[in-house]
This record gives structure tokens, sequence and C-alpha cells, in this order.
């Protein structure tokens, strides 16, 4: 406990979102999240602020992924702290870590990894359809939307088709990968989900492969 408090205090941040508190509770008050869950952004602070090492611990397993990271809190603290910038470095400590809070609260978004890096995120009226999102279950097929509607409600640039809008380049695809690899998110994924990690790096190392020998093509043309 009193290493990942180390951790979270060390980080280059850290000194600049907390400067102290009046415990007025400002912060607590205009928090959209502290109206509907077990949630404080005084209370993270407090417990930052008096080295109360193992509440902090016992708070990254639940409450610090109910923040909204809306920032109102920093906006508004008279202290200048900012509850919602040290949640965020106790979620990458959680998440650096391994721990299992972190692993549930992520494990939807593996899903939008990998449509990301497969088929694009572009938004095309004729997506939101039942037969489109099959794996999402009974409740989509609530769901069917009128279409003439979503044209008018849509931006010109995306009215595309499943067709065209989950079409991906290899350069995009090779292109995000990189970004993610750079940037250490990959190597987060590979501690919270390495079967997730296995098959998005299975497919990328087929996609770079398909791209160098496209540019090779390109440089025989």
């Amino acid at each position: 406990m009193q290493d990942i408090f180390n951790e979270i205090t060390q980080d280059f941040r850290y000194d600049h979102e907390l400067n102290g508190c009046l415990n007025c509770g400002i912060c607590t008050a205009t928090c959209p999240s502290a109206h509907f869950y077990d949630y404080s952004p005084r209370e993270i602070v407090q417990l930052l602020w008096t080295e109360n090492v193992e509440q902090v611990y016992n708070a990254m397993q639940e409450k610090i992924w109910a923040c909204a990271q809306c920032m109102t809190c920093a906006a508004r603290c008279p202290f200048r702290n900012s509850p919602g910038g040290l949640v965020m470095i106790m979620r990458e400590v959680a998440i650096k870590h391994g721990f299992e809070s972190a692993k549930q609260v992520l494990r939807p978004f593996g899903r939008v990894m990998l449509k990301l890096i497969t088929t694009g995120n572009q938004l095309s009226p004729d997506m939101i359809q039942p037969d489109a999102f099959p794996d999402w279950g009974p409740n989509i097929q609530k769901v069917e939307g009128d279409l003439q509607t979503l044209r008018n409600a849509i931006p010109v640039k995306t009215l595309q088709t499943v067709e065209t809008a989950w079409e991906v380049s290899l350069k995009t695809s090779v292109e995000m990968y990189t970004i993610w690899e750079m940037t250490g998110v990959l190597s987060s994924l590979e501690t919270m989900d390495e079967n997730l990690f296995d098959v998005i790096e299975d497919f990328i190392d087929e996609k770079r492969e398909d791209y160098e020998d496209w540019l090779e093509e390109q440089e025989e043309d």
C-alpha cells in the first residue's frame, strides 16, 4: 500500500493538482458523480492530503472509477486543487499495477479498441440497425432508428453506409497501432486484458506486412 501511495505522490503532476484543503466541500457540492454515486472529490483530496495510505488504497478499488473527469471540481476549488486530476493519477497507477477494479471498468473499452483498429469509428445512418450490432444482445432490437431522421441529424460528411464507413485503410490501422504502442496504451492493455492484446497484436502484424507489401508495390510502379 505504501509503495502504491508513494507512486501516486511522486507523479510529476501531483504537486500541481494538490495544494491544500479547506474541507469546504465546494468540489463535492458541484460534482455530478457525487449526486449519483458513493463518491466525493473532497474525500479523495482529504485522504491524499492527510496521507491516509490505507484509505487511499481502498478508494482505488472502486470510488475513483465513479469520477466523470469533468473537472468541475478543479474549476471551483478555492485552493486550485484538481481532485479530478488526482483521480486520473490514481487510475493510471491502478492500471499499471493491474488492479481488478481497473480490469472490470476497462473491459468494455476493449471492444471499442478492437472495433476502432479493425473497422474504424465513422458513423453512418444505417449503422443504427439491429442486424448491425448482433453482439449487443436483444435490447438492440428496440433501437431501430428512422433513417430519414438520422440523415437530417448527422453531418453531411458522415452520410455513408456501413460498407464505406467501416472501411479502414492499411495506413490508418498501422498508424493507430503505432500511436498506441508509442504512448503506452498497448502495454496497459496487456496488463488489463492479455487475450485482447494478443488478438490486436496478431491483427496488426498482418496489417503491417500487408502495408509493407503495398509500399513495395508503389515503389516498383
